[in-house]
């Protein structure tokens, strides 16, 4: 079962980071549009390129008890996290980022629905009600930008998708930060997630390894700042957010995505990206209040915990 987060200093300093995160991530399409090796390849270097870092990382940082690895759930949130990235980024190949974007932020919905149907979580109306508000502020805020085509279709189909396998990533990294350190979840993970992506690239891709020594700075950017800065901080924050409000929080991506393409690019924002980058500001606000006030359901002595 999940368990209720404590409220205090850890969960305030897990809502900047969870911020912080979501920034972080917000950067990784335009990081793989610049690779030019394929999707999964770039997605696989992704997580080779993390693993020392972080393994130096975990070293020096000092574990506060010593605790049994759960091997199988590692292995398993590594899976999710393979086919999460290997499935986004072949639908930011063909499809437009803006849908690849929206598509897989749809992964709170599913780690709400797994809540209900695999962990009998019941949600109130108000975290409920913010879930709606930040969906549909996403959907606004993306705008004109949005293609729905016939010829974006596995693209559009690949982004929703893994959704679903990041929802699964979400509700494995969540369980194993009750007894696992940050470092230690993105290291064996990242592992896990490497060896099931290089499989598949050498099945997909003809060429996994960048051509030039410039191609591999966008994995380099990748690495730092979409994987080891944006994933660090969300792994470090499902310590002391639920989950599901966890997952909600980062429909900021579109937000920071069009703000950041605004500043950099001149991409203007009309009034109703404005619009929609309110609600779904207001979205995550409600959420956040529907998590504070949280309800359990008791089936006789025992009390299966909420995901908020």
């Amino acid at each position: 079962m999940m368990q209720n987060k404590p409220e205090g200093s850890g969960a305030k300093l897990a809502l900047i980071a969870l911020f912080i995160g979501a920034i972080g991530i917000g950067f990784a399409p335009i990081f793989v549009r610049y690779s030019d090796i394929g999707p999964v390849s770039t997605a696989f270097w992704r997580m080779v390129l993390s693993v020392p870092l972080l393994a130096l990382w975990m070293a020096v940082t000092p574990s506060p008890k010593k605790r049994p690895y759960n091997w199988g759930l590692l292995a398993l949130c590594g899976l999710f996290f393979a086919a999460d990235l290997g499935l986004w980024h072949w639908s930011i190949a063909l499809t437009s980022v803006a849908n690849a974007t929206l598509l897989t932020n749809l992964n709170p919905v599913f780690v709400a629905l797994a809540g209900f149907v695999l962990f009998q979580e019941r949600f109130s109306r108000l975290f409920l009600l913010g879930l709606v508000a930040a969906l549909v502020g996403a959907v606004a805020l993306m705008g004109a930008s949005l293609e729905f085509a016939p010829e974006r279709l596995n693209g559009d189909l690949l982004g929703m998708a893994s959704a679903v396998m990041y929802a699964g990533y979400f509700i494995t990294a969540a369980k194993l930060r009750a007894n696992h350190g940050a470092f230690e979840i993105l290291v064996f993970t990242a592992i896990a997630t490497a060896i099931a992506l290089l499989g598949v690239a050498l099945v997909s891709e003809p060429d996994i390894l960048p051509a030039t020594p410039e191609s591999w700075l966008p994995l380099i950017a990748l690495t730092l700042v979409s994987q080891i800065m944006g994933q660090g901080l969300i792994v470090y924050a499902l310590a002391h957010l639920p989950a599901a409000f966890s997952a909600v929080g980062l429909l900021l991506q579109p937000l920071i995505a069009a703000l950041a393409a605004w500043l950099l690019f001149a991409e203007r924002l009309g009034p109703w990206e404005l619009a929609g980058g309110g609600v779904v500001l207001l979205g995550i606000v409600l959420a956040r209040l529907g998590s504070l006030n949280r309800r359990r359901i008791r089936d006789g002595d025992s009390a299966p915990q909420t995901l908020i």
